[in-house]
């Protein structure tokens, strides 16, 4: 299972190289990749049903203390649904290889992302952990929104895709919460698990029996999301802006079958539940009904099938729901049937859109005669729809009335309810009839005398997928006892309700169920005899609730509350968002303080005796916040501000932490670089209210109240701890199990690795954040090499007139000999100085090597990926302001995006690696050996992942000198009319 997971993912991450190089070809290529799956998957066969080999299951340990297992099981249920996601699936990837034009946009993302929902989907219906359940459930939501919003361009398009977002991603985080209730009360998040406790839940009395009842009631709202029932069925046929491969695949076969797949998971269990049955029966009856009236009004061929697939999963659902054992049966031989007509319908839909140019039943006439290969699939998968025999649909559709009718005798619903549910099914399946037939009228018959639409001839090829999944519906209809075998050990784990017993059959002989399929097709040719007058009146009767309209509604009503909050709220006031952060965050401690009883801690004091300089750096420290808040200029402000910073560094120093005390100088004198830069497009003062307006009273009380509501959380904190501290075992598990002396060090790239790596990944996401705020061009594009710019040209002012310091940079700048930057010459020599030139070449190198070390030391050292990244940062940093953005383009010859991609991967690959030796996701492996010079050497890898961390900080840095200098400077040179010299040196910007 973990091969076909990881190949379906691997081979769609190089999707886009396969397009690249062999066009729509490449298609065949991706849908070998389930189609070897689906191979597989037969082959597994015996190991699933035999009941002397154990179902095949893979587990392996994520977050073991919070129940995240990436646990998966395949059952006789998982390996019906595998069977639809992945044949179908390799059959429609073929499918898009004729679909498609070579010269189309984007194909080598579509078959990525429509590859990748083949895995996630195989993901999700062999999965074996509630949560891991979810995040797959997540997944195919993001890629269905992908693949629907394939025609970016086309406003229908992207629409459909948010409004299927929206939507699935609602009920989604309802079935989120439902799923913790139940395996916090079931106190396993194993699906497995919870399913042998559903007894013990289901007796359960008063509080515990109604959070089940809820919970699983949250659950089936994401189930009816996803699978489009009433009142959320709009998003569906939304969802038909998407290519046809798309709708055959994700909204006939797969997606929309995930809300069955979770019933029928759940309903073992949990169909007897408080709320179950109503959900059940009511909407999916309902949905039956509204999808079958609203298909027999539309003209376009994919709007039919779509209200058609709407029908018929709130038929499967009703079906799959019910709790019996002959509805299982019958409910699972129909997802069968209908995954496999549905998807050829789709196809042919396809088919005749590309040969034809329109889908339109009032234009299309005589296709039939111009393709009858075509047509006859068609038929084929029209008429298993329709429930016609001898096909699938006919075999699934009587197993459902023999179902229906035992229910209704013996149910425990009782016969008033049974039969009400049974005759409107029996309308529902005449509606389906009568929809079926008009698809297959508006799509091949001849209409008007004289009219006839142009079509191509369609190769074998393009009709291959359609013909295949109508020859299976064929075999299907003539074999059902071997789907039966396939299904019976799943159905067996239900109430019988027929006495005699039920099988899947072609022929019953004369039975009610056979009755009420003749009074099905017969009513189906009735309604569509009257197709003319059924249009004329569905026009002039309007509904009585639309539910897209109430949805279009909903999101204008939340437009609005969120334009009127926002006008409130976000004022473009700093003072006023502090205000109100700080504000909450100081009532809402004193609250908890007032309210509960705290322990207080005695162990209190504000001098360390042993370190009386901590008394100097405390006085720094508040020396320079108040001259921050008094200062009248930004640049002293900030140069305050890293006063404090500094100040604490020299805190953590003494204290005898120096991890924290250097990384918080790097980091402090990186923040006061990026601020420094920035405050270049910023007017030199601060705003005369920061200092003496009537603010001052206001500010200067929430400041101190947030400082000394800190200083009471520290204190309770402290006194509340009723336990030994965690650090106290932290340099033991450092040293035995992360195989390093440095506690800190080894913390961030072993113990607490996820944290980093979540910590890293919001590194990059800011650094896109301020590339995407500055960068007008793509932060990848390159400047052009520093020898194809004029010397000195580069921050020429207008006027610089005479100084001694420039005419000393223009003899440098027309020396002969080497210069001592790359890029330096490109200044104009009033730009220069002499001195951070000469000093950056002499120390650059240097602190390269210095990083270096730090990075490979802080195993068992002072030092790490982090501190090592900011050292080399800065080194950077200096080139840039030694040589400006030229230099810094010569020293950065790799792009920032292309080092976080590459530090972000090795780090993953650091964590993922040791799966593949039966390991735990980031645990890492110690090599001790013995080299020539070096002696013996003890390597750890998740070293690897510290250089993963070094790569991620170097490539924030650089993205933070190429966003707020290097294109802030060529905004400004692009800009200015030109600077001056006042007499204190200092230039200042005129002309503006």
């Amino acid at each position: 299972m973990l091969f076909v997971l990881c190949a379906h993912f691997i081979v769609a991450i190089f999707a886009p190289i396969l397009f690249s190089r062999f066009g729509r070809a490449a298609f065949y290529f991706l849908a070998a990749v389930p189609g070897i799956s689906f191979i597989w998957l037969v082959s597994q066969y015996q190991n699933v049903y035999s009941l002397t080999h154990a179902n095949p299951s893979l587990e392996i340990s994520w977050v073991h203390a919070l129940g995240l297992e990436l646990s998966f099981h395949m059952d006789q249920l998982s390996w019906l649904l595998s069977l639809l996601v992945l044949g179908v699936g390799a059959l429609v990837l073929a499918y898009c290889a004729r679909y498609f034009k070579s010269n189309d946009a984007g194909l080598g993302g579509f078959g990525a992302q429509l590859l990748a929902f083949a895995g996630v989907m195989f993901g999700l219906v062999t999965a074996d952990n509630l949560i891991l359940l979810f995040v797959f459930w997540e997944l195919t939501t993001v890629l269905s929104y992908l693949l629907i919003g394939y025609a970016r361009t086309r406003v229908a398009a992207r629409r459909a895709a948010l409004q299927a977002l929206m939507v699935t991603t609602f009920g989604g985080l309802a079935m989120l919460v439902g799923l913790i209730v139940l395996g916090e009360s079931a106190g396993t998040y194993s699906i497995s698990g919870v399913l042998d406790k559903a007894p013990e839940l289901m007796s359960a009395v008063g509080s515990s029996g109604t959070i089940i009842d809820i919970a699983i009631a949250l659950i089936l709202v994401g189930a009816v999301t996803k699978s489009a029932l009433l009142p959320f069925h709009f998003w569906l046929p939304g969802a038909m802006a998407a290519p046809t491969p798309v709708s055959a695949y994700l909204h006939a076969a797969a997606m929309v079958k995930a809300g069955i797949y979770l019933i029928a998971r759940l309903a073992p269990g949990f169909s007897q539940t408080q709320y179950w049955q109503t959900i059940i029966v009511v909407l999916g009856l309902s949905t039956m009904l509204l999808g079958g009236w609203r298909a027999l009004r539309q003209h376009d061929l994919k709007l039919i099938l779509a209200y058609g697939t709407v029908s018929q999963l709130g038929f499967i659902t009703l079906v799959v729901g019910l709790g019996g054992q002959e509805a299982a049966m019958a409910g699972m031989a129909m997802v069968l049937a209908h995954g496999l007509f549905k998807a050829s319908l789709f196809l042919v839909v396809g088919i005749i859109d590309h040969q034809s140019g329109t889908r339109d039943i009032r234009q299309l006439s005589g296709v039939f005669k111009s393709a009858p290969k075509l047509g006859v699939v068609a038929l084929i998968g029209a008429a298993s729809m329709a429930g016609l025999p001898p096909l699938a649909g006919f075999v699934a559709k009587e197993a459902i009335f023999t179902a229906f009718i035992a229910s209704a005798v013996n149910g425990p619903a009782g016969p008033l309810v049974g039969w009400l549910v049974l005759v409107g099914m029996v309308v529902g399946s005449v509606l389906t009839f009568a929809y079926s037939a008009r698809f297959f009228w508006g799509g091949f018959g001849t209409k008007a005398k004289g009219m006839a639409t142009a079509f191509k001839r369609v190769d074998w090829l393009f009709l291959a997928a359609p013909a295949t999944l109508s020859a299976l519906t064929l075999i299907f209809g003539f074999l059902p006892h071997v789907v039966e075998r396939w299904i019976a050990p799943y159905s067996a784990q239900f109430p019988a309700y027929d006495t005699e017993g039920m099988h899947l059959l072609l022929w019953h002989g004369f039975t009610p169920a056979l009755g009420l399929s003749a009074i099905v097709v017969a009513g189906g040719i009735g309604l569509f005899l009257m197709r003319g007058t059924l249009e004329s009146w569905q026009r002039r009767v309007q509904g009585v609730i639309d539910f897209e309209r109430g949805y279009r509604q909903s999101v204008v009503a939340l437009d609005a509350v969120a334009i009127w909050v926002t006008g409130r709220t976000q004022r473009g006031s700093l003072f006023f968002y502090l205000a109100v952060i700080l504000s909450t965050a100081i009532s809402a401690v004193l609250a908890v303080l007032f309210l509960n009883e705290q322990q207080w801690t005695t162990n209190i004091y504000f001098i360390d005796p042993s370190s009386p300089f901590q008394m100097i750096a405390g006085a720094v420290i508040v020396i320079g916040a108040v001259a921050a808040a008094r200062a009248n200029k930004r640049f002293m402000a900030v140069l305050l501000v890293s006063v404090t910073g500094y100040g604490v560094a020299l805190l953590f120093a003494l204290q005898g932490a120096p991890d924290l005390a250097l990384t918080q100088m790097l980091v402090e004198t990186i923040i006061l670089v990026a601020f420094v830069l920035a405050m270049r497009s910023l007017p030199p003062r601060l705003r005369e209210r920061t200092a003496t307006g009537t603010h001052r009273i206001v500010r200067l009380i929430i400041g101190v109240g947030f400082g000394a509501t800190m200083v009471v959380v520290a204190i309770v904190a402290m006194g509340a701890r009723i336990h030994d501290p965690v650090s106290l075992s932290l340099p033991k598990l450092a040293y035995e199990g992360g195989g390093g002396l440095n506690v800190v060090n080894v913390t961030l790239v072993d113990i607490r690795a996820w944290d980093t790596f979540g910590e890293i990944s919001v590194l990059a996401m800011a650094a896109t954040g301020v590339a995407s705020l500055i960068f007008v061009r793509g932060r990848g594009q390159r400047l052009p090499r520093a020898e194809t710019v004029e010397t000195g040209s580069i921050g020429k002012l207008a006027q610089p007139g005479f100084h001694p310091a420039i005419q000393v940079a223009r003899k440098f700048t027309a020396s002969s000999e080497n210069p001592w930057l790359v890029a330096g010459r490109t200044l104009a020599p009033e730009r220069r100085s002499i001195i951070i030139e000469v000093v950056t070449r002499l120390v650059f190198h240097s602190i390269i090597i210095i990083s270096i070390y730090l990075l490979l030391a802080g195993h068992n050292g002072t030092g790490g990926g982090f501190a090592g990244g900011l050292v080399a940062g800065l080194a950077l940093t200096a080139r840039y302001l030694a040589g400006g953005r030229f230099e810094l383009e010569e020293a950065t010859r790799i792009s920032a995006g292309t080092l976080l991609g590459l530090g972000l991967a090795m780090a993953a690959l650091t964590g993922l690696v040791p799966l593949f030796f039966g390991g735990e996701i980031f645990q890492s492996a110690i090599f001790a050996f013995d080299l020539p010079i070096f002696g013996h050497v003890k390597f750890v890898t998740s070293t690897l992942f510290d250089i993963g961390v070094y790569l991620v900080v170097v490539g924030l840095v650089i993205d933070v000198l190429r966003s707020l200098g290097s294109e802030i400077d060529q905004h400004e040179e692009n800009g200015m009319d030109g600077f001056e010299l006042i007499e204190d040196d200092e230039p200042m910007e005129v002309g503006r």
